[in-house]
This record gives structure tokens, sequence and C-alpha cells, in this order.
């Protein structure tokens, strides 16, 4: 039976709008070729247009060649809850062994799984992954991290560009329902820090993540009040899945 290779990443960790998502996408060894052919690299290296082609040739590819991949949306209330609890490092191992977990993988199959690390012990990440993946370890076996993985290796570049049209889509349908311009989310943005300051009336709105410094900065310079309690305000338990 085929190698089948496995590319995890995220798009939208550090954004103070909107969810962080993260992709993986399976295919076997043999046409691993195939996406660099096709000009597949980090999602930052590419426009907007290359992206969304790429995109769809991948899509094509899932029907002709039995590709497949899996998306997981984190949403803003569920990143503040991680902030509390573990912190965003645990966060990702979860929702990278979840986004595997969804894959249409057979489990007799020889995996390599190969993930972006976000932390600086890719060992200790490839570790926490694994450990949340059902029946692991499967036989003929190995999951790695490395940093900067997207840059170098394609099939974890194909999943960066999955999930980064993906948070960008989210993105554009949170506009769509606030009926302004937001940017791209990120604190260094004017546009989004005027976005930010826009959508804290009586409590911050539920697209913005409460636990980040500007949403708590820009609270302060325009409110006499403490801010609320994101997990009081919304009734969320203390747990993530």
């Amino acid at each position: 039976m085929a190698m089948i290779t496995i590319g995890v990443d995220e798009a939208g960790r550090g954004p103070v709008i909107g969810p962080l998502v993260v992709c993986s996408v399976a295919l076997p060894n043999k046409d691993l070729r195939l996406l660099v052919d096709y000009g597949v690299k980090d999602s930052k290296d590419l426009s907007a247009n290359k992206r969304e082609d790429i995109r769809q040739w991948f899509l094509d590819q899932c029907l002709a060649r039995g590709w497949s991949y899996s998306l997981v949306y984190c949403e803003t209330n569920e990143i503040d809850l991680a902030v509390q609890q573990n912190g965003l490092n645990i966060l990702e191992t979860e929702l990278f062994a979840k986004s595997i977990n969804r894959l249409s993988i057979k489990s007799r199959q020889d995996l390599e799984i190969i993930c972006d690390a976000c932390d600086v012990d890719t060992l200790r990440f490839s570790k926490r992954v694994s450990q949340l993946i059902d029946l692991w370890p499967w036989p003929n076996s190995k999951i790695d991290s490395y940093h900067k993985a997207d840059e170098n290796y394609p099939v974890v570049g194909m999943a960066s560009i999955l999930a980064k049209q993906a948070r960008d889509e989210a993105i554009k349908a949170i506009e769509g329902k606030l009926g302004f311009p937001i940017g791209s989310g990120y604190p260094s943005d004017q546009v989004t820090i005027n976005a930010v300051r826009k959508m804290i009336e009586d409590t911050p709105h539920e697209a913005l993540r409460w636990s980040w410094s500007t949403v708590k900065r820009i609270w302060s310079e325009n409110k006499s009040t403490e801010m609320p309690d994101r997990l009081v305000t919304s009734g969320k338990q203390k747990t993530l899945f």
C-alpha cells in the first residue's frame, strides 16, 4: 500500500480579529511532485489570485486522484479560553490532531505526517500532536514537526494555502456582517485598529479576541470600567472540545 504524506499548517494565530484555521492535506507520496510542478509553496509567497488558482486545482485533484483535506475553525471564544487555560501552543496541538483525525485515511496505511511547528521545541510539538491522533502509533508511520515547514515542504505549503484562503473567507464574512472593512486582522494594520475601535461597545464584539492586549488597550482608552470577562459573559464552560 502506498505511503501517504500529510501536511498540516495553520493561518491566523496572531490576528486580533477572526478565527484560527488549521488545515491538513493528504496525498500519496508518488503525487508530491505534482505540487511542485504546479507551483505550490508557502501561502505568504503567493498572491491571493495564485492561492485561489492553486486551491481550485487542488480540489480538482481531490476528485480525480483521491487526495483529501480537512479544515478546522477555532473561533475567538475558544482562543480566549485557551489563553486562560494552557496557552496557544497546546491549543494548536489539539487543533492539528483534530484536523488529522478528520481526514479520510485508512488506519492500515503507512503515514508520514509533517507539521509546521509553533513550539520552539519541535520534538515536543510532534509528541503532543501524536498523543491526540486516533489509534496512534500506526504501523510504519511517523510524525515530524519543523519550523518553517510551509516554506520547505510543498505538502505543508498546500495546507497553508487552504488554511489562508479559508481564513480570508471568514474575514470577508465578518466584514459583510459589520458593514465596514477590518483589514488583515493583525494589530499592525491600521485598518484593523480602526475596526477594533468600532467593534468595542458595551462589550467587545464576538469576532474579537478579548484576551489580546490590543483589545484590552483600546478598551481601557475608551472605557472607565473594567473589561468584562468573556467566559462569564458568554457562559462558556472551561473546556475546549
